[in-house]
Order: structure tokens, then sequence, then C-alpha cells
């Protein structure tokens, strides 16, 4: 006779394996989608540090950054991961405010001044570096948005040069001049350092919003065809950006503080909702406050189309220099865009988050 209870089990045990194997097959379906429609579409990381480039040679660093930074850069292996989880182009940014950081319990904050001609012979030394990849071959070098979605661009990794703080321009418009001349095509204003532009959003503010100076580097920025990425400034800085930009802008690497999460690098429900009316895009960022998985940023994509629209979304990784991070390669690529596929989104916005909006703002602001 057979044992009516191992008869159960094993009939439980047979429908849990065929459940597996179906979730499974589900989810090799998924990446499968996923794959091919990063092929067939244009990526772009709003901003990225590869391979930590911002490293290589870096003098006068304080001691909690040299700590951290014992690994040294290795761009190589960075753009081998993008190449294998074919992330097509990312902003490839140097740290301008790099040799005055200090990492203490509260994160990243200038513990002391520069010195005078420090901060630009530092940026000196970054865009030098950066631009020797492209003479090395490891990638090519993005000018204009129709390098991007060009066919050649899916044949190598596209890197768009950025710079993460205006401390290097000084407050002077001719810098600006310097750096798109030098191949940089975005820059973040203002980083961890209160600078001649305005005020950084994790330290209290001095400027009380965007300088005088800085409102004429920002319609400097417009004229040279830089884009301008808010991420770091604090909110009234950011709004005077806003107000002082006649193109879209990107806020390249945040969240939306919401009553249950308040950290120090998220923006509020209203200056997300202000950059979308200007038409610019928010890069979902993948730092570990208050996720823990990749999961929790699909959460994070689609809260923010939640708050400014489908439109108005990108992806912004902070790769090799996030916090914590819950992506922390390239080769990830593939996980994260089967994972808003399953939740719904259909391949047309999800090309929009995966490159096609920052496009769309990259070749606004060229237009100037």
């Amino acid at each position: 006779m057979i044992n009516r209870r191992r008869l159960l089990a094993t009939s439980g045990a047979l429908l849990a394996l065929a459940a597996c194997r179906t979730k499974l097959d589900e989810t090799q379906e998924m990446l499968a989608r996923a794959k091919t429609l990063i092929a067939r579409q244009p990526s772009f990381d709003l901003h990225a540090h590869p391979g930590r480039t911002f490293l290589r040679g870096a003098e006068n660093l304080s001691l909690s950054l040299k700590t951290l930074s014992l690994g040294g850069a290795n761009e190589e292996k960075a753009i081998a991961d993008m190449q294998a989880g074919g992330m097509q182009c990312a902003v490839f940014s140097a740290v301008s405010d790099l040799q005055v950081l200090e990492l203490g319990r509260g994160g990243l904050s200038a513990s002391r001044n520069f010195k005078a001609g420090e901060a630009h012979a530092s940026y000196r030394t970054q865009i030098d570096h950066l631009n020797k990849l492209f003479d090395a071959g490891l990638a090519q070098k993005i000018n204009s948005p129709d390098d991007v979605d060009s066919i050649s661009a899916k044949q190598s990794t596209k890197a768009l040069l950025g710079v993460e703080g205006g401390d290097f321009l000084e407050g002077s418009i001719l810098r600006v001049e310097e750096a798109y001349a030098d191949g940089v095509r975005c820059i973040t204003p203002v980083h961890y350092r209160h600078n001649e532009i305005g005020d950084t959003m994790t330290v209290e503010a001095v400027h009380k919003g965007l300088s005088q100076t800085g409102v004429s580097v920002i319609k400097a920025m417009n004229k040279a065809g830089i884009i301008i990425d808010i991420a770091h400034a604090s909110e009234q800085t950011a709004l005077g950006m806003l107000e002082a930009s006649e193109a879209p802008v990107f806020c390249s690497h945040t969240h939306v503080r919401t009553e249950t999460l308040d950290a120090p690098r998220f923006i509020s429900r209203d200056l997300a909702k202000q950059i979308a009316q200007a038409g610019g895009v928010i890069g979902a960022w993948p730092a570990g406050i208050g996720i823990s998985d990749l999961n929790g940023f699909i959460d994070r994509v689609f809260e923010l189309i939640d708050i400014v629209g489908i439109d108005h979304v990108g992806l912004g990784t902070d790769m090799d220099a996030n916090y914590k991070p819950v992506w922390d390669n390239y080769r990830q690529f593939p996980e994260v865009v089967a994972g808003m596929l399953s939740r719904g989104l259909s391949e047309v916005d999800a090309a929009k988050v995966i490159g096609g909006n920052g496009i769309r703002v990259f070749r606004a602001v060229a237009q100037f």
C-alpha cells in the first residue's frame, strides 16, 4: 500500500520543483529580452567614475582618502565590464574637489581650502588621464549627441567627459570655455564643497542660493553646450540653476525624500517636479540608502517615474565611487533592465530610462 503521507509530500515537492523551473524559465526569458533591448537601444549612464581615473596620479590627498583609495585606478576592468553588460556610454567624471575632501562619520566633506592653483592643477591631471583612455583605444570620446546613438557607438565603449564639482573653474567663464575645448560636456557645479558658484546640499549653506558668479557660470555653460548637473547642490542653489539655465539639466544621481526616508543626498519632491517641468532628467541612484539589493533599486526607478513621469528618469550609477552600492558592476545591467521589464515597464519606456531621456537632454543642451 502506498503511504499517503509520503505521496502527498512527493507531490508537493514535485509541484515546488515545477514552480521553480517555471520561475527560472521566466527569469531567463526576461534576461534575454533585456539583452536584446540593450543591443538595440542606446544606453547612457548619467554619472559614473569607471575605473576611478580620478585617483591616477592624485597628490596631496587626505589620509582618509588615501586609505580609501588603496586599490588605485583600474579603467581596463571597468570598461571590460561595460562591454560585457552592454552599457554603451557613461559620463566619465573627474572629481574637482578631490584634494580637499575628508571622509568622516557623516560622509565626505571639505576639510580645508584649496591652495592657490591647486584645484585647476588637479583638474588638468585628471582630464589628461581621462583623455589618455582614448589615446590608448580603451574608449571613444563623446563630443556630440550624435556620437552616442550612432552605429559606430555600438562597436566600442563611449565616454562623455564630466567634472564633478566646479571648483576648478574658480568662478571664471574662461575656464568653462577651456573645459569645453578639453572635451568636457557635463559639469556638476557644486560637489561636497561650497565654492564660488553656490552651496553644497550636505553642509549648512553660506551663499543661500546661486551666487551672481554662479549665474554667469551657468549661462556660460549654456552658451558652450555643456550639460549642467545640479546633483549635490543645495535646494536653493539648484533652484537658482534651474532659473538661470535656458537648457534642461541633469540631476544625475539622487532620489526623492519621503516621509519615511530623509537622506542628505536626496532632493525634495518639489525640486524633482521643477527639474521635470524644465525638461530635465533625474538619474536613479543605486546607493545603499534604505535599500539593500537590486529589487530595491528597481523600486526607486518606479518611484521616480511615479513622481516626475517616464520622460524624466534615467540611470546615474555613480559606478566605482558610490556609497554602499546595490549595483556595483556594469555586468549587472541586463538584470536591471530585466527587473524593469518584469515589473511591467514597456520596452519603449525602458529605452527612455536606460538612455533615451539623457540623450534628449544632451541634444537640447548641444543646440545652444
